[in-house]
């Protein structure tokens, strides 16, 4: 069975409500880590990687579609190399370094970059099921405090 490791890490700043983040979209702000990457290892040929797995747990609004292959598009890397978004509530995180670890003990590859992505900030808001047809009385959520 083949060892695991992960390498490196790199984290994106932690914004604030209304901060300089709230104007940059999820996609855009999730590759900035993988540009890191990127730098921080010029030689390493980028398309070997075998797939790019990020987890994401909200995917509503901007993140409603595969934003693990949007990062690593806007990131730079290669269009050949796959990227599937994981979500797992509050472990998509973690349970992206699990499908990972799985897939090298499997022989299914040998490098990947696995990662966590959330954009709070810019969640839509959601507006729930009237209680019955023709009635109007919805209420509006902000669908970032679950």
């Amino acid at each position: 069975m083949k060892e695991a490791y992960i390498v490196d890490g790199i984290r994106t700043p932690i914004g604030k409500f209304r901060g300089t983040l709230s104007t940059v979209r999820a996609d855009d702000l999730a590759a900035h880590p993988i540009k890191g990457l990127m730098e921080r290892y010029p030689d390493l040929d980028w398309a070997s990687i075998d797939d790019v797995i990020m987890g994401c747990a909200n995917q509503a609004g901007e993140d409603n579609r595969n934003v693990a292959r949007m990062a690593l598009l806007l990131a730079g890397l290669p269009f050949t190399v796959p990227g599937e978004t994981v979500n797992r509530l509050c472990a998509s995180g973690m349970s992206s370094i699990v499908h990972a670890y799985r897939a090298i003990h499997a022989s299914e590859g040998d490098i990947f970059i696995s990662a966590g992505m959330e954009h709070m900030i810019r969640v839509p808001w959601v507006l729930s099921k009237a209680s019955s047809t023709f009635v109007q009385d919805s209420k509006l959520y902000d669908s970032s405090f679950g």
